[in-house]
């Protein structure tokens, strides 16, 4: 009787931005040619990781990334500057919004800064002000009474 052999798989996790696919394994997983991807680095579209020896060593993000370009060239018949472009604006719109995330935490923390300042200073005038009652009015006859006589100077 045949005995069962047992394998157990390991798994490594590894970071989406660790380059640790040479360029036929990444070329495979993005359904390219190797040179194609040669020619993505040339014009600036892809950056590999490379090793110690110089080989290029892409990694998860890379390959999301060169299927994104397929997709954008195969399906939506852009070429490859419209790409770049699409890039470009992807990496301006993704900096203005951690810029305006940044600003908006600064915003907060003044607008609770200016509250508690508020309310400082209402506390400490709150002492020094005294509520206005209205007086009676003055009835005009009376009035002489009150008037302060002006020197004139000659």
């Amino acid at each position: 009787m045949a005995t069962r052999r047992r394998t157990t798989t390991t798994r490594i996790a590894v970071s989406e931005d660790r380059g640790v696919f040479m360029i036929s394994v990444a070329a495979e997983l993005a359904d390219m040619h190797p040179q194609t991807l040669r020619m993505y680095e040339a014009r600036g579209l892809i950056e590999p990781k490379r090793s110690p020896k110089g080989t290029r060593l892409y990694s998860q993000e890379d390959v999301e990334r060169l299927r994104r370009i397929q997709e954008m060239t195969a399906q939506l018949g852009m070429n490859l500057a419209g790409v770049e472009r699409v890039f470009e604006l992807e990496d301006q719109l993704e900096r203005m919004t951690r810029r305006m995330r940044t600003l908006e935490r600064e915003a907060e923390k003044l607008r609770a800064h200016m509250e508690a300042e508020l309310e400082r200073v209402r506390r400490e005038n709150r002492a020094e002000i005294v509520k206005y009652r209205p007086a009676s009015l003055v009835p005009a006859k009376d009035l002489k009474r009150f008037q302060i006589p002006i020197q004139r100077s000659s």
